[in-house]
């Protein structure tokens, strides 16, 4: 009975401990600049040469740069010269800032912002509310307001939310067939890359963002081409102000912000303007029905308790916020990725 063997695997503990760490190591070559340089030399270089090419300590360099190499993030070879380095697959595609799926934005994001937030878990778990204000001595009782307190601060978050569309837009705007709806409207649509995608599969489509004006603003000037005529977009705050009629609406990633009655005030104000036969769909990330998983999803829903007012849902959670706004036949697509699809019909 005292056997380690019947308790399971205790080293489960120590690699759960260090999965900060982890990530930081991630984070810091990201920020560092390693993964850019790396395809730009077209060559493996030292770690000599990489912390000379960026301004680092040769000692710390090499020690971050083997720590890639464990997380597979990096490759080396050793040679009568030394040991050289290069990127993997992975990173070039993922984690370079000039490739079309990059990640990097929302790794800043993760790594400037989030990661402040959740230094004070605890506190959070205690109180049950963000902690903007231990983290950065802001007001908690604006989320948003908090969450783009400067230009830079919404630039970072816009670009890292327009990142993760890059790679899940596709899985979440197929899960169900949209072509039927051609006047769309993407509620704090943001940047606008779930916006680019959905008129890129679905052409006889246009897409409104509707976000508040300075979101709007910069989705304009950084992120949506002029060229793009079929996007459009709408400046307000949907809880504060009108929307206007049409025939689908996607919340995407926006009711995990908020608790269950913003979240039903919401619905019933799009089910008042959607057109009949119209709909609307939920693009989050679903917990199983016991919530006993996904663990990103569980974590995901940590991480709306340091930042939003908001948690992640199961699809019956969903579902009944949908039909007590009056929407039916709601049908749950779980895409076997991070983000699921729900789409509820007037």
């Amino acid at each position: 009975m005292g056997s380690t063997e019947c308790l399971g695997d205790p080293q489960i503990i120590l690699q759960y401990s260090n999965g900060f760490l982890v990530s930081k190591v991630m984070f810091t070559a990201c920020e560092l600049g390693v993964f850019d340089l790396l395809m730009e030399s077209g060559e493996p270089l030292s770690s000599d040469a990489i912390a000379a090419r960026l301004s680092t300590s040769p000692v710390g360099m090499e020690r971050l740069l083997d720590a890639c190499v464990g997380l597979k993030l990096l490759a080396v070879e050793l040679t009568q010269e030394g040991a050289l380095y290069r990127n993997t697959d992975i990173s070039n595609i993922y984690l370079t800032k000039s490739s079309p799926k990059s990640q990097y934005h929302i790794m800043m994001y993760y790594s400037n912002t989030v990661y402040l937030c959740w230094h004070y878990l605890t506190d959070a778990v205690r109180e049950g509310r963000n902690q903007y204000e231990r983290a950065f001595g802001i007001s908690s009782k604006d989320p948003f307001g908090a969450m783009y307190r400067s230009e830079e601060e919404m630039m970072k978050f816009m670009a890292g939310q327009n990142s993760i569309w890059s790679i899940c837009g596709r899985d979440v705007l197929t899960a169900f067939d949209l072509s039927i709806f051609t006047q769309i409207y993407d509620l704090g649509g943001g940047g606008g890359a779930l916006a680019r995608e959905c008129v890129s599969l679905y052409p006889n489509s246009t897409v409104t963002i509707y976000d508040l004006p300075k979101v709007v603003q910069v989705a304009k000037e950084r992120f949506v081409p002029p060229k793009e005529h079929r996007i459009a977009f709408h400046e307000g705050d949907f809880f504060n102000n009108p929307i206007p009629e049409a025939e689908l609406y996607i919340l995407s990633k926006i009711l995990h912000d908020w608790d269950d009655d913003k979240c039903r005030q919401l619905l019933a104000k799009v089910y008042k303007v959607c057109k009949p036969g119209g709909g609307v769909l939920l693009v989050e990330s679903l917990l199983n029905e016991d919530k006993s998983g996904p663990l990103e999803t569980q974590l995901y829903s940590m991480n709306m308790l340091v930042q939003t007012e908001g948690k992640e849902r199961t699809a019956a959670e969903y579902s009944r916020l949908l039909e007590a706004a009056g929407f039916g036949d709601v049908q749950v697509k779980r895409t076997g990725k991070l983000y699921d699809a729900v789409l509820g019909r007037k």
